[in-house]
């Protein structure tokens, strides 16, 4: 085999060709101002792009609509019509304006315009102490919207456009205007203006220059929705009070009542109210509205389940054109359900306050709201309750005494009325007709005992109705109660009873404790010889069941109720145990009312009462007619 040797003109080769190319590749090298350039213009390039694609985005939030933020600019002012120029509005967009005082806080979306958080600054929720502000409206549980026809047929929900706002002050008067544009002299605005130191703010809605984009034939419908949320300690208590008020056909209030999927159509709407217990939220126009299409539903099924909102409310308005434009003045109030507060504003929304009907609400708003407010102005509120029940216990004691003084006469009248009895045994007629003539000689009237009762009746349910409504006991603590307005547990039960609950409340123990005690010391004078018909149940069997099951029913009845207004009835019946203890040791003598009926015997019969006289006839009406039907 040939040896390879080596060959130096391979190698000279290789390195001239080597050298070509390098010389070849500095020839091509790129000027570096070109580089820079170059550079710069990509870069320009890159930053324009994303400017472009800022202002895409921004416009496409501010136009938002019922389409999805990615839809296209174009795509938009499609879906948008005649108020695509919203679209193109820089300061239309996502964001919030706060209106505060010492009072509320309240936030105001440009998605929308309205208030999406009113926040009550001096009132705190459940238990005083824990940070948590009631809130009437939050984290999306109210809206209020108009829907929009437009005569490019396109029907929009304000509640999904942006508005644009503006702030201004004018002295301590916030104002805020939320316009919605269709063109620059073309809008519809909402205009809010919070004073200081008030729950109320003034609220209108108008229009401008939209009649080339609305179909303005038919009313414009405002919808106002609202799912309150529990702010008190018991949930089915506060519940019970949570409804729709309503002033309509000039100053009738009504409400629409518990329960669920309650409606009504009332006209001439002056205010709506959303109650809830202790704090409402009022909507009120100056010009009343035409009708009023209400809703409420209750949304509490289970209180261990249902803890977060207690009632669904809605209600729909109708905003009438005038000269082809809407400017509807009304006002807002976000605020505490407190009769006074409501009643400064002279606008009947006092009325919303549950006082009672009639003659009960009479006693309310006249005797117990400024009797109450004057003792609470200077002592406790524990305190003043136990005052407030002492001076109304001292101005029925004369009722009381009148009450007591008709059972010791008829208790000395026992004896006599059992004889007839015993006499007339098989006359059943003529035994209440000589009992009768023996009270007509006696001077005594069976019903004295009852009309005292019946005239503390007005004055038990007025109180019935007042403590719940009261706010000033909200949160305010007496012994071992930490909320005078809601019940005072002492234990947690492990389980619920029906009816009853899961904890054990000390007040309504101790007023169940009371009444057993007092209706024990009265049920033996109110047993008296009163003529017993035949066929009626036996009246003392009757009264002895009442007393064991009086205090049973209050037992469980005012367990979740207010502990105030236990207190309030602890007090009452241990005041009338002891004013009965010192009218019937200390007062009333049997010997001597004995005497004295045993000397009204001796004289004249007084002519019989109307209402002797009318029994009279009731019962020889009844002994004729069960004589004709013995003769049949």
């Amino acid at each position: 085999m040939e040896e390879k040797k080596f060959d130096p003109n391979s190698l000279i080769g290789f390195v001239l060709i080597f050298g070509i190319l390098l010389w070849i590749m500095y020839q091509n090298k790129p000027d570096e101002a070109q580089i820079a350039a170059e550079k710069a213009q990509k870069e320009s390039v890159v930053k324009e792009e994303m400017k472009a694609k800022e202002v895409a985005k921004t416009i496409t939030m501010a136009a938002a609509t019922t389409v999805s933020d990615t839809l296209q600019l174009a795509q938009l002012q499609k879906s948008l019509g005649s108020f695509a120029y919203s679209a193109t509005l820089a300061s239309a967009k996502g964001g919030i304006t706060t209106l505060e005082n010492n009072l509320v806080t309240l936030k105001i979306a440009n998605k929308g315009g309205y208030i999406v958080e009113a926040t009550l600054k001096n009132f705190e929720r459940f238990k005083k102490g824990s940070g948590q502000l009631v809130q009437l409206i939050k984290d999306n549980n109210s809206s209020l919207n108009i829907q929009l026809f437009t005569k490019d047929n396109h029907t929009l929900n304000t509640k999904d456009l942006y508005f644009e706002p503006t702030l201004t002050k004018n002295g301590e008067d916030q104002i805020l205007s939320m316009r919605l544009k269709s063109a620059d002299n073309q809008y519809l605005e909402y205009k809010y203006v919070l004073k200081a130191d008030d729950y109320m703010l003034d609220f209108e809605i108008q229009t401008q220059g939209l009649n080339n984009a609305l179909v303005s034939s038919k009313p414009l419908n405002l919808e106002w929705d609202l799912k309150t949320y529990t702010n008190e300690k018991s949930i089915n208590y506060e519940n019970r009070y949570a409804e729709v008020y309503f002033e309509y056909e000039d100053g009738k209030t009504d409400y629409l009542g518990l329960g669920s999927d309650k409606t009504d159509e009332p006209s001439n709407v002056s205010f709506i109210a959303y109650k809830q217990h202790f704090f409402s939220s009022i909507l009120i126009s100056d010009t009343p509205f035409e009708k009023a299409d209400l809703y409420s539903n209750n949304l509490v099924k289970d209180e261990e389940v249902d803890t977060v909102f207690t009632k669904q409310f809605k209600s729909k308005v109708p905003l009438a054109f005038k000269n082809g434009e809407i400017d509807q003045k009304m006002n807002w109030y976000f605020g505490p359900t407190d009769y006074k507060l409501l009643q400064s504003y002279d606008k009947n929304l006092e009325a919303i306050v549950p006082l009672g009907w009639g003659i009960f609400g009479w006693i309310n708003r006249h005797a117990f709201i400024p009797l109450y407010g004057l003792l609470s102005s200077f002592i406790e509120h524990g305190w003043a309750i136990i005052l407030f029940t002492i001076l109304i216990k001292l101005l029925m004691s004369p009722v009381t005494y009148k009450s007591f003084l008709s059972q010791a006469k008829m208790k000395v009248l026992k004896p006599e009325i059992a004889e007839l009895g015993e006499k007339f045994k098989k006359d059943p007629m003529k035994k209440q007709q000589e009992t009768m003539k023996l009270y007509n000689k006696a001077g005594v009237n069976p019903m004295a005992g009852c009309i005292p009762g019946l005239l503390q009746m007005p004055v038990f349910y007025a109180l019935f109705q007042f403590f719940p409504s009261a706010i000033g006991l909200r949160q305010k603590p007496f012994l071992w109660a930490d909320d005078l307005s809601s019940f005072d547990s002492v234990f947690e039960l492990p389980f619920r009873i029906p009816a009853y609950g899961s904890h054990i409340s000390m007040f309504p123990i101790l007023a169940s404790v009371a009444i057993f005690f007092y209706m024990k010391l009265t049920t033996g004078d109110q047993q008296m010889a009163a003529p017993q018909q035949e066929g009626m149940p036996d009246m003392a069997k009757m009264m002895k069941i009442m007393i064991y099951v009086s205090p049973l029913m209050m037992l469980f009845f005012f367990n979740s109720y207010a502990s105030g207004l236990s207190l309030y009835y602890f007090i009452s019946n241990l005041i009338s145990i002891g004013l009965l203890l010192v009218i019937k040791n200390y007062i009333v003598d049997e010997d001597k009312i004995h005497a004295q009926i045993q000397e009204n015997k001796k004289k004249e019969p007084k002519k019989p009462s109307k209402f002797q006289q009318k029994l009279q006839e009731v019962m020889e009406q009844q002994e004729a007619m069960k004589a004709q039907q013995k003769k049949k």
